[in-house]
């Protein structure tokens, strides 16, 4: 159903209230001198940054079209136990309820690019309790039909019930808007741990877990550039996720 109402409903409407007209072609993007003669022999390998820092917030959005419509790509469901770095078992409780949320396991249904429940490891030493190679999570990556009923349970069951849920924070509007996190379109938003129980394929078996564990919900919609962050707000405010 909540993908019948992009299509049939939420597409057009998101079209009209992104459009931007552009009466001719665009100039060509301006060349951004770096910090170094690339051609001089005693720099050639060395780091060299453009001059006045990283241009990734000033990419300029694509030309609005009918085929580049904001949309939702994936949903990524990731939580992290940090009892798991002194035991691996305590990862058993997150992997079960992200299995239960998303109905996902490693080529499920034959699909070759389905993972299922991946389990997180440290990257960086941080503070000195992560190290690389470590467990220190799970994440689970939803497409197609299973992200849509995924979004449909959690704005119609999850967060109706959650006690003094005022809605999801928007940014201030003294934030920057050049920021690469701004011009990425992804929404990142958490969910504390006894919203796990309102989940009803949790609920019917909460006491099968070990334990309740928050977790944080990433939209990831194919808006790029300097206003992506509004494009993927009004989708998903369209899709009934409240801000």
């Amino acid at each position: 159903r909540m993908m019948d109402h992009y299509y049939n409903t939420l597409r057009d409407d998101l079209m009209y209230m992104t459009y931007l007209h552009e009466p001719g072609p665009r100039k060509p993007p301006r060349q951004i001198r770096l910090k170094y003669d690339p051609e001089d022999p005693y720099t050639k390998n060395r780091v060299n940054p453009p001059v006045g820092g990283s241009q990734v917030g000033r990419k300029p959005a694509p030309p609005t079209s009918w085929d580049n419509v904001v949309q939702l790509e994936r949903i990524q469901i990731h939580t992290m136990v940090k009892e798991a770095l002194s035991s691996r078992v305590n990862l058993l409780g997150p992997i079960m309820m992200l299995r239960a949320l998303s109905g996902e396991t490693q080529y499920g249904g034959g699909r070759h690019t389905s993972e299922g429940v991946q389990v997180v490891r440290g990257v960086k030493t941080v503070g000195g309790w992560i190290r690389p190679g470590l467990p220190v999570g799970a994440k689970v990556d939803l497409k197609g039909p299973k992200m849509y009923d995924f979004l449909g349970t959690l704005t119609e069951f999850v967060l109706p019930r959650l006690r003094e849920f005022p809605g999801f924070v928007m940014p201030a509007p003294s934030a920057q808007h050049f920021t690469p996190s701004s011009v990425s379109g992804v929404i990142s938003v958490g969910l504390p741990p006894e919203a796990m129980g309102l989940f009803p394929q949790i609920e019917v078996n909460l006491d099968a877990y070990p334990g309740t564990y928050g977790m944080h919900i990433h939209f990831i919609t194919n808006a790029e550039g300097q206003g992506a962050q509004n494009k993927a707000r009004a989708l998903l405010s369209g899709l009934q996720v409240p801000f």
